[in-house]
């Protein structure tokens, strides 16, 4: 049985890389300092002899006593709500973290993947975004903190590929939706749904002409592993090119929940990129994969996921009023 750490394994897209590993019969090592994760996101695993937890921070000394083949690192904070409150621990995990996990799959000969984001690409001026495009990145903005750690982790891993020889792969993930997400944090999917829920206004941020691009979580997991097995060590775009503006996106969340509530406008953050969508030509020619789960239903699932949970989780972490303007 081979064996895997995946670090965030608490979080998101973690959890669920977490299942799929288990379904593939694996041996899942999960790490999460839960500063952002949430163990029940896993707790459906802690029963089973084919996983074990490390709450452990990866920007300290890494230590895993079993012999692993893979690593998968998606520790990070990942909304900006978090990274603008966790600056530092953003910066650190990119950095630090990653350098951590690379010199661990270099001691052990693991290959190691480590998560990327569309978000290297900042603002961008090419459309659709393709992996040779350097990107249009403010460092110094408030989303810089999250861009650039995630644009040192791609460096900082070609080198080890580079001068080490460690097998590396990057997958720079695009706007990803689905089960577990937090309803509150800051993301405009979980933003919209969770207002519709509570009654609330759905709050667009600028004139609503900015686009997003949504892949629905299992057919990003499903390319993440295909990736991992492949023999593609330079950067590769993962997501879904169904490009929509944030203002009919709005309609459609409307529309799913079947509620009567009002769109209000408020001025666009600084930095908040105005498209993405993936250009995934090389996930296509390389890995065999584009997503088949479409927007409308993925919305659906993801919808009635939110809606059961209990009231208490629909109205925890309410509105960070400093931080909600700042989506991606």
């Amino acid at each position: 049985m081979k064996r895997v750490l995946i670090t965030g394994a608490a979080g998101f897209l973690g959890s669920h890389l977490c299942d799929r590993f288990i379904k593939e019969g694996y041996h899942v090592i999960g790490m999460d300092n839960l500063i952002t994760g949430d163990l029940r996101n896993i707790e459906q695993l802690f029963v089973l002899k084919e996983f074990k937890f490390y709450n452990h921070d990866v920007s300290k000394f890494v230590h895993v006593p079993e012999q692993l083949d893979y690593i998968l690192h998606f520790a990070s904070p990942a909304s900006p709500i978090d990274y603008l409150k966790i600056p530092i621990q953003t910066l650190k995990v990119g950095s630090l973290g990653t350098h951590n996990l690379l010199g661990l799959a270099k001691s052990q000969g693991a290959r190691i993947l480590v998560a990327s984001t569309s978000e290297v690409y900042g603002d961008p001026t090419v459309h659709p975004q393709n992996e040779d495009y350097w990107g249009n990145v403010n460092p110094i903005g408030p989303r810089g903190v999250y861009d650039e750690a995630k644009r040192f982790q791609e460096a900082i891993t070609m080198a080890y590929h580079t001068y080490h020889g460690v097998e590396t792969r990057i997958v720079r993930i695009f706007n990803t939706y689905g089960p577990r997400m937090r309803l509150n944090d800051g993301r405009v999917l979980p933003s919209f749904i969770g207002q519709a829920l509570r009654g609330e206004d759905l709050t667009i941020f600028g004139d609503g002409s900015q686009t997003r691009s949504f892949c629905y979580v299992d057919d990003l997991v499903e390319g993440i592993y295909r990736l991992l097995l492949s023999d593609y060590a330079y950067p590769l775009n993962v997501g879904n090119p169904d490009e929509i503006t944030i203002a009919e996106f709005a309609e459609e969340i409307i529309k799913l929940t079947g509620t009567n509530q009002k769109v209000v406008y408020k001025a666009l953050p600084v930095d908040d990129p105005k498209q993405r969508q993936p250009d995934i030509t090389r996930a296509k020619s390389i890995l065999g994969w584009e997503p088949k789960i479409n927007r409308a239903e993925g919305l659906r699932i993801t919808y009635d996921y939110f809606r059961s949970l209990s009231k208490d989780r629909l109205y925890e972490e309410a509105h960070h009023k400093d931080f909600g303007q700042y989506r991606n």
